[in-house]
């Protein structure tokens, strides 16, 4: 059953619910999962009236993989995707050479994923949208924000047909020309590029293999086909074609047939039943906020940036995974409102590095053009995975260092937010890592089978912590932990008796030693 409610105040013709969500894009459908999930009453609209079927993002990185196998979505995402593909290079349309990013990646015991999956953004949301509706949400078409009103008592959301929707908060996922923002009057700091970059496309193709990622680089731009998994499409950059005056031709069929020509030197290549055609621009920006009383930004409206990298699709699903919980414990009385404060303290710094990533990815691919064997790989200048990105400067960083620390300034500027145990250690605020769990023969057989779900986790290693796990708050769930052949502590960097407590997003919030239970329900009580 929907989510819906009449409204407490008594307003007639005015729905009630816990948190209204604007924009059904992969940002707000994992939010709006991991709130129903949590049993938080939500509702989704977009302005669209039919479902984006524009390929987009291509890629979840590792930690994406990590945080929609949480929500349940693991198998169905493994079977729609690939992992592996290699990429094909040319030049001046001859073939150069052939790499594969993640050739020889397997799984490990801290990271249960060898690859990024290749999967159309449509396809994503396709799934998110059908996990959605497992709680009765449903996306809700043809449904446009035009304006909102808010107090210190909820947000009033009104529509263009009219209808209005009081919430307790509101989320804008409405991508980088939010409306939500623009009255807010956040301003969207940075800059772009005036002209046309690139085109881009769905196409399908004759004559071409649809095992490799096809990159065509040369003093004329850059050409690129990428097969779509479970498809027969493909999704086409290239260069932006120019008219005798220099100016941008407008991408179509026939202009992609005839830069397919210009580039690839092959007359054979035929391409047909062309969509999303569009025309790209170097964009780079970050809101100067992502909180204005009861209504946040997260995704595309929060931070756009150049494609290198693959990071946007990726970094809107983090930021619903680290406001989705907070949110949750929030409205269900849980966490005091001041725990929403955290999300912009520990996501803003993340998009400022998102930003400076992607943007010297995409300097080094464009730089690469006129050479030789470069291909987009060459935008690979920082961790695309996720795994290494935390927050040890939150206020939520409880403290504790599972081996001893020396000198350790990591602090919210873009330049130092790639933690995860980059130095050998692992601080709170870092990202928990999975492990196998020995001696579960009943249990779960992994970490992050323990982690899965809208709870704290509370680590207990060695006999010295059983007492410490005893009579919690609901909320957490106690872990004794034997590991008698030491992978867990290996993985921790645990060398005694010790408490670990894991955030709901997967994150360390404390590490304490085996008596600790205080300083556990201390960090509770905090929020």
């Amino acid at each position: 059953m929907q989510n819906t409610t009449k409204a407490a105040t008594g307003m007639t013709g005015v729905d009630a619910t816990g948190v209204v969500i604007v924009g059904a894009g992969p940002t707000g459908l994992t939010l709006a999962c991991a709130l129903a999930r949590q049993g938080v009453e939500v509702r989704i609209i977009e302005r669209a009236e039919e479902f984006h079927t524009g390929s987009r993002g291509k890629t979840l990185n590792l930690r994406s993989l990590e945080i929609l196998a949480d929500l349940g979505l693991g198998e169905r995402l493994a079977a729609a995707g690939r992992t592996h593909l290699p990429f094909r290079k040319y030049f001046a349309g001859e073939f150069v050479n052939e790499t594969e990013p993640f050739a020889g990646a397997r799984p490990t015991a801290t990271v249960p994923y060898e690859a990024s999956l290749w999967l159309p953004q449509t396809r994503v949301e396709r799934l998110l949208r059908e996990q959605l509706a497992e709680y009765g949400v449903k996306v809700e078409l043809a449904t446009e924000l035009v304006d909102f009103r808010q107090d210190a008592g909820g947000v009033e959301v009104h529509l263009a047909d009219g209808g209005r929707i009081a919430a307790e908060y509101l989320v804008a996922c409405d991508g980088g020309r939010s409306t939500v923002r623009k009255l807010l009057g956040i301003p969207f700091v940075g800059d772009g590029d005036p002209e046309p970059m690139m085109v881009c496309g769905d196409v399908e193709v004759e004559g071409l293999e649809p095992d490799a990622w096809h990159q065509w680089f040369g003093p004329q731009g850059a050409f690129m086909l990428c097969p779509l998994p479970g498809t027969r499409r493909w999704q086409l950059q290239a260069s932006v074609e120019t008219d005798a005056e220099g100016r941008a031709v407008a991408p179509s069929l026939e202009s992609f047939q005839r830069l397919a020509a210009l580039h690839t030197g092959r007359e054979d290549l035929e391409l047909t039943n062309a969509t999303w055609l569009s025309t790209w621009r170097v964009n780079v920006r970050m809101a100067e906020r992502y909180r204005e009383g009861r209504v946040f930004l997260a995704g595309d409206c929060a931070h756009v940036h150049p494609t290198a990298g693959g990071l946007g699709m990726n970094t809107g699903i983090q930021d619903a995974w680290n406001l989705a919980w907070k949110l949750g414990y929030v409205v269900r009385g849980l966490a005091a409102p001041a725990l929403l404060d955290t999300y912009q303290e520990e996501r803003l710094p993340i998009a400022a590095w998102t930003l400076d990533v992607s943007s010297a990815g995409m300097a080094a691919v464009v730089a690469g053009v006129g050479t030789p064997g470069v291909g987009v790989e060459a935008g690979r200048v920082g961790d695309t995975t996720g795994l290494s990105l935390g927050y040890r400067w939150s206020r939520l960083a409880g403290g504790g260092v599972a081996t001893v620390a020396t000198d350790v300034a990591d602090g919210p500027d873009s330049a130092r937010v790639v933690t995860g145990g980059a130095d050998g250690l692992l601080l709170a605020g870092d990202r928990a890592p999975d492990s196998p769990c020995p001696g579960s023969e009943d249990g779960p057989a992994r970490l992050f089978e323990h982690f899965a779900g809208d709870h704290f986790t509370l680590l207990g290693f060695g006999p010295g912590a059983r007492t410490s796990l005893a009579a919690l708050p609901a909320y957490v769930r106690p872990v004794p932990l034997d590991d008698p052949d030491g992978a867990i502590r290996a993985a921790y960097g645990i060398t005694g008796d010790a408490l670990v407590l894991i955030r709901p997003d997967n994150h360390i919030a404390l590490i304490a030693p085996a008596d600790g239970r205080a300083d556990v329900l201390a960090y509770l009580g905090a929020l």
